[in-house]
């Protein structure tokens, strides 16, 4: 068995458009920038998952689950895998929340630290 490496890829307000949250099954609009790159990945054949923190809370994690899951078949044309964990095969993550760090440095990459 093969194991192949994934991108994680946020939901709110990196996949789609977020302002607040409304439940577990609302999603916002695709953001066309993102949805056309992780079009091109699974062109590719890359394996593309989404990282968010929707699915972490216990009681809301099926519904949250479905309705991505959806809305991805909506505007991707597949159901991606929905997850809160990530693993050493994870390759990259994008998300709007994420501060890119140098490895073993711990200096930022680019932009300014939030805190």
């Amino acid at each position: 068995m093969i194991l192949q490496s994934w991108i994680g890829v946020d939901f709110d307000g990196t996949l789609a458009t977020y302002d607040g949250f409304r439940g577990p099954g609302h999603c916002g609009e695709p953001i066309p920038e993102m949805v056309e790159r992780v079009r091109s990945w699974l062109r590719q054949g890359r394996t593309v998952k989404i990282f968010t923190a929707r699915v972490a809370m216990k009681e809301e994690a099926d519904e949250a689950r479905h309705a991505i899951e959806e809305w991805c078949f909506r505007h991707l044309g597949q159901r991606l895998e929905v997850t809160c964990v990530k693993d050493y095969l994870m390759s990259e993550l994008w998300d709007d929340r994420a501060v890119g760090v140098e490895r073993n440095t711990g200096k930022i990459l680019s932009g300014e630290s939030r805190i």
